[in-house]
């Protein structure tokens, strides 16, 4: 099994048990308590004890009454664990603390956080330190572990067989992958293959990552060593993978909300077993989380049909039983962690009240302050520096081929057939400059994309994959000065039109995270994408387009640091210029 983070001291261990015994007054006590009990799937009424961050008692016995008790009558109310989220990707501009803020008030109380920034953009022993300072708030925090940069990096070695084994046994991480680099698995890359077995000897699951996947194709997944896939677009496909032994984490987010389409789907197909299905909203982008996180993919489930017991399950003791923590979170029973969410009804998923490691999060309906400050540049997350300028011999395109985009995240090639060496395009066609920037000033990739906007004149982001710089316009100067107000903010996206900051995300932990509550950023990103609609961008979602750009795990071209990149024949078209 994986080495395991000790909770509790063997001193707090013995409290715990002489809180049982009456030997020490409980910190609170929920009495009349309707709960859902995962041990026999089923609505139980008993009193529960916690003491100080753990659940110690679960039964029909009452403590002796003390001052220092606090006595919670839940008579008509309901109890369930905290939500689990098995799929978040912390840094969708807000950061992974803005982002726990907003989930736990609204009941998920446990993430699963993607690594990719950390182990890409710090220091390696900063990076492990990170997430184990993090571990300091309420919210349970643990991390995949990724086993390839999702891109093309000039530096192919920046991760290391040693980082890698490093991470894989840190005790806060949960699981090796997403595994976007499965068709190099496939073609015989020994080195992943390697950490997907050490993966697998320390006692975690492997996570795929493979969509639209044929029953061969994961068969061979499966047979080396992954366990789980988030993937399934259809109903049909998330039962191919029950099918044959996977567990299904079923997606509701911003680039593929298809949850409501698959449970119907699977209930129509005969499906009465929900044990080995978990449900996540892998990594939305801030606006489209104001409906909800975890309880609104329960609000989903409850209204497809699916069992009250099942739907709480798939966000609860599922998601803790296939990551191997049910022990101590997923459940309200003896032993687990504090975690609990009170609800109006067994209907209501969103919580009146939530209580995380014992603390009160939300009393009634109303947030509870917390502190949830944090030294971000002491551990490296600093902002982007004005270290040099774009000029404008930086601003030559030129070349036979551009790219296209399909949709929000897919681009293809095409053929150019307009001229590119003036300083503008015309405007009204759907034709702008591109530009992959290094963060340092190092090198650039110049082409035109075609389908991003009709109208904008300057656009630029420090937010993307790899904390490069995109910049997309149609007239030189503005593009020039979005890059620049970037820049001065220290890392974000900006929005410019005759040289006037139209809008603008300030994003200064690493160029890719606000400091902002995410409720504030839900406003600057809903105003940044209203203007580029009303400047053309018909793909629902600019925020992903930009994370993508470089992403080699999709097809079929993709802006690297090494340049312009072939996903298919794996090959660089034009190489980055050197500056």
């Amino acid at each position: 099994m994986a080495k395991r983070k000790n909770l509790w001291t063997k001193q707090q261990l013995r409290q715990h048990v002489q809180v049982v015994s009456g030997e020490l007054p409980p910190s609170i006590v929920f009495y009349n308590a309707t709960y859902l009990n995962n041990g026999i799937k089923k609505w139980v009424t008993s009193n529960i004890w916690v003491y100080e961050d753990r659940i110690v008692y679960v039964g029909d016995d009452l403590p002796e009454d003390h001052h220092s008790t606090e006595w919670i009558d839940c008579k008509g109310k309901c109890l369930v664990p905290g939500y689990i989220e098995p799929h978040a990707h912390p840094f969708q501009l807000y950061n992974p603390l803005t982002f726990a803020r907003y989930a736990s008030n609204r009941g998920t109380t446990t993430l699963m956080n993607d690594n990719m920034l950390f182990l890409l953009g710090l220091p390696h022993e900063k990076a492990l330190t990170l997430i184990g300072d993090l571990d300091q708030f309420p919210v349970s925090m643990f991390w995949w572990a990724r086993y390839d940069a999702q891109t093309k990096l000039l530096d192919e070695d920046a991760i290391t067989n040693k980082h890698m084994k490093e991470w894989l046994s840190h005790p806060l991480v949960i699981q090796g992958g997403e595994l976007t680099a499965w068709p190099d698995v496939l073609s015989g890359d020994d080195e992943i293959l390697e950490w997907m077995q050490e993966t697998r000897r320390l006692g975690k699951p492997v996570e795929g990552h493979l969509p639209g996947a044929s029953l061969s194709t994961l068969t061979k997944m499966g047979l080396l060593g992954v366990s789980c896939d988030h993937e399934a677009m259809t109903g049909e496909e998330a039962l191919r993978r029950l099918e044959m032994g996977m567990v299904t984490s079923l997606r509701y987010s911003s680039i593929r909300p298809d949850l409501p389409v698959i449970l119907e789907s699977l209930l129509e197909k005969g499906v009465t077993s929900f044990d080995r299905i978990l449900m996540n909203t892998d990594g939305s982008t801030p606006s489209f989380l104001e409906q909800g996180l975890t309880d609104k993919l329960i609000s989903i489930a409850l209204e497809a049909g699916v069992p009250t017991e099942d739907a709480y399950s798939m966000v609860s003791y599922n998601v803790a039983n296939h990551y191997g923590i049910a022990d101590t979170h997923g459940m309200i029973a003896p032993g687990r962690l504090a975690h609990i969410n009170i609800l109006e009804s067994s209907n209501k998923p969103l919580p009146l009240s939530v209580l995380a490691r014992g603390k009160w999060l939300k009393r009634d309906g109303e947030e509870v302050e917390q502190d949830w400050s944090f030294d971000w540049e002491g551990h490296g997350l600093t902002a982007v520096e004005e270290k040099w300028e774009l000029k404008p011999n930086d601003l030559t395109f030129s070349g036979p081929a551009g790219v296209e985009m399909i949709n929000a995240v897919i681009t293809k090639p095409y053929n150019l057939s307009i001229e590119t060496s003036g300083d503008e395009l015309p405007a009204g066609s759907d034709e702008s400059f591109i530009m992959l920037l290094s963060r340092e000033g190092e090198w650039r990739v110049n082409t035109i994309i075609k389908g991003f906007a009709t109208n904008v004149q300057g656009f630029a982001s420090s937010f993307s994959n790899t904390g490069d710089f995109i910049i997309i316009g149609k007239k030189k100067s503005d593009m020039i000065a979005a890059f620049n107000r970037v820049r001065q903010i220290g890392g974000g996206i900006a929005l410019v039109e005759d040289e006037e900051v139209i809008a603008e995300i300030q994003l200064p932990l690493m160029g890719k995270m606000s400091t902002l509550p995410l409720e504030d950023v839900m406003k600057a990103e809903k105003r940044i994408i209203t203007e580029l609609e009303e400047r053309g961008y018909s793909f629902g979602d600019p925020i992903y387009s930009l994370l993508f750009f470089s992403s080699t795990h999709l097809p079929f071209i993709r802006l690297t640091q090494q340049g312009i990149y072939d996903v298919k024949r794996k090959m660089v078209l034009f190489p980055s210029i050197m500056r």
